[in-house]
Formats: C-alpha cells, structure tokens, sequence
C-alpha cells in the first residue's frame, strides 16, 4: 500500500469510529482548514483554488445546517440563521472576490468550533467518569 492509501484509510477508520460529537469538531475542523485556505489562496490570486475550498466549506455548512434538529434545543434557530448566513457571506465572498468575508467567515467559525471541542471533551469526561 502507498502512504497516500495508508492514509486514506486511517482517515476513514477515525470518521467511522468516531462518537457524533467528535465528528462535529471533524466538519468544524475542516471547515476552519478550508476557508483559512480559500483566503490564502484568493491573497495569492489563485481564484481556482479558493473557488473550491469555499465549495467545500460551504458543504460542510450544508451538511451542519441538515443534521441541525433546529426544535431539540432553544439556540437551535439561531445556529440555523447563521449556517445560512455562512452560505450567503461565502457566495458573496466568491462573487466579489472578497477575501475580507472569507476572515469574517473564520471569525465566526473558529470560536463554534472551539464551543463545540470543549462541549465534546466535557461529555466524554462526563461519560468516562461514569463508567469509572
């Protein structure tokens, strides 16, 4: 097997192993990654590139938005308004080639993603002294 195809399966066992919580910091993760990319990019002036980290982040916001039970919780809402509004500030940011929107993006993702990992750690130490 190549490192490549070594890796790919790695990856694939943790997203298969992995508990709900974990996954969300997963899409958190890679939708930080991808728009700290597609603003690189568009500074560098490879609009190609920065085109497809935003569809791909905005993809992730999809699959947030969708897996989003917008009853269960009273913030839920609130987080389904603002997973629309990173789609339209990413369409907006591609459209005028704005990488300022791209920044404002990261800005409002990092410190959920951040929530999200600290919300993630608290319940598996919750599960893990349970079990103790």
């Amino acid at each position: 097997m190549t490192a490549a195809s070594l890796r790919s399966r790695y990856l694939g066992d943790a997203v298969a192993t992995a508990s709900p919580q974990q996954v969300l910091v997963m899409l958190y993760d890679r939708l930080a990654l991808d728009l700290e990319r597609a603003q690189t990019a568009l500074a560098a002036g490879r609009r190609s590139d920065a085109r497809e980290q935003v569809r791909h982040a905005q993809e992730i916001v999809f699959e947030l938005l969708g897996s989003l039970r917008v009853d269960a919780w009273e913030g839920g809402p609130r987080l389904a308004a603002l997973y629309n509004w990173l789609i339209a500030e990413l369409n907006q940011a591609m459209v005028k080639q704005d990488a300022g929107r791209i920044a404002s993006c990261l800005k409002v993702v990092e410190p959920l993603r951040d929530a999200w990992r600290q919300a993630a750690l608290s319940l598996a130490a919750g599960t893990a002294a349970g079990t103790a």
